[in-house]
């Protein structure tokens, strides 16, 4: 079998199985989370997720590209990175790498045949329980050093959360998932300090009153100490260029370290200053390396799809901007950046999300929004999209399939528009799958 069948076929066996990320909310609400089923799984394959030290990150926002800066700073280390998040941009491999290379599709096919016989044995398992199974597999057989484990949802109960990390991480909280995780902040915050573990300090990004007391009380309960990053551990940001943004970073009456990374925005500073206070931590924990380590693995750090100027001229970006709180950010990036374009906006969104506040918080930017959708099955549908963008008061077309809205968007811009892709990771996938061939040939 060639390796292109075989890893199809590996795929296809994997979502032959309950996929909550493909399921609507009035489903997901239903689900029975717990994490029997994985430690049952693990111990059949020998627990390999004990590995390897591991930081393990959850929050609303912005943990895949804290985790992205936390394992380019231990690679620049000299550490083996193993690397587990989720969704991915283009391919499922992303989603488990080791020192930013994804798992070759005959390796995964292979693993994949090899633990059939156990997956046969836990009933009732998941699509994100067997991925999750098998990243700790494939860390384990080579033989990594060091891994940064993304959560997939909530905390307390998810896949992952069956580890014991040297330092838990929780990003920035806003209220997501509320059939599920709690209608809250509070509630929500409960969840995502379910990953901190007795004995093993944790870190946290700045956070709203509400959510930072839960935090506190977490540690509190665990008797562990906890750095909360514009309390604990201060940051400034020192120059913003295009090409990236320089700050400085130290915690409370300690030296200053000056940094560099190449992602924009501020909440990307944010999501910075959360990485090194993680990696601070777990050199406490015994992690080894340098102050010359750290600033090289920040500067190299790479995130596709945040806020990712793919042309500068007339210009072209790409993010994954879900939420209002998102889209917030989002326009302050635009506003710093980009300041004098109007914008058109192509847009499409998963169900389950306040899509007239997100439109709204760019809407005096917008000179026009393209509603589109992906193959995603919880895209919402266009027509319904539409009603959205009236109730924000944005002028709209609909436009199937994402190839025409792409091909749509650059003819509208033309040189005198900024084109940005946002709403949902899966469609700026697809937007810049478009532009890969389009543009690129």
């Amino acid at each position: 079998m060639d390796t292109e069948t075989a890893y199809n076929k590996a795929l296809d066996y994997l979502y032959s199985f309950v996929d909550y990320s493909l399921k609507h909310a009035s489903e997901l609400a239903k689900a029975e989370f717990n994490l029997d089923r994985m430690r049952d799984l693990m111990h059949l394959l020998g627990d390999p997720q004990n590995d390897y030290p591991i930081i393990h990150i959850a929050g609303s926002k912005g943990k895949g590209s804290t985790a992205a800066f936390t394992a380019s700073a231990l690679r620049a280390a000299d550490y083996r990175v193993g690397l587990y998040t989720s969704p991915h941009l283009q391919d499922f491999t992303e989603r488990m790498q080791i020192n930013g290379v994804p798992i070759p599709q005959d390796e995964f096919a292979a693993l994949v045949e090899e633990i059939k016989p156990s997956v046969a044995q836990v009933p009732f398992i998941t699509t994100f329980e067997l991925t999750t199974a098998l990243a700790f597999l494939y860390f384990s057989r080579q033989k990594i050093t060091a891994a940064v484990i993304e959560v997939g949802l909530g905390g307390r109960l998810d896949a992952t959360n069956i580890v014991t990390p040297l330092v838990s991480v929780i990003t920035s909280l806003s209220l997501e998932h509320t059939a599920v995780l709690g209608n809250t902040l509070t509630e929500i915050a409960r969840e995502k300090a379910g990953i901190v573990k007795e004995g093993h300090p944790f870190v946290s990004a700045p956070q709203k009153p509400e959510a930072a007391s839960v935090l506190d009380l977490a540690a509190e309960e665990y008797n562990v100490p906890l750095t909360l990053v514009g309390r604990d551990l201060m940051y400034k940001v020192k120059k913003k260029t295009i090409d990236g943004q320089m700050l400085e970073v130290w915690m409370r009456n300690g030296p200053k370290m000056k940094l560099s990374i190449p992602l924009l925005g501020d909440h990307q500073v944010e999501n910075a200053v959360t990485a090194y206070a993680a990696l601070i931590a777990a050199r406490q924990e015994g992690l080894v390396f340098n102050a010359a380590q750290l600033k090289q693995g920040f500067a190299e750090t790479k995130w596709p799809g945040r806020f990712e100027i793919w042309r500068e001229k007339p210009p072209i970006v790409l993010d994954s901007a879900h939420n209002p709180d998102s889209f917030a950010k989002l326009r302050q990036t635009l506003d710093e950046y980009f300041p004098e374009w109007p914008v058109i906006l192509i847009f499409g969104v998963s169900e389950d999300k306040n899509v007239a506040d997100m439109l709204k918080e760019l809407a005096s930017r917008l000179e026009k929004v393209l509603l589109t959708k992906s193959v995603h099955p919880r895209a919402v549908e266009v027509q319904k999209l539409v009603g959205f963008a009236e109730q924000a008061g944005v002028a709209c077309e609909a436009v199937e399939p994402v190839e025409e809205a792409v091909a749509r968007a650059l003819d509208i811009a033309g040189d005198q528009a900024l084109v940005l892709s946002a709403g949902s990771i899966f469609l700026t996938a697809a937007v810049r799958a478009v532009l890969s061939e389009n543009l690129n040939n």
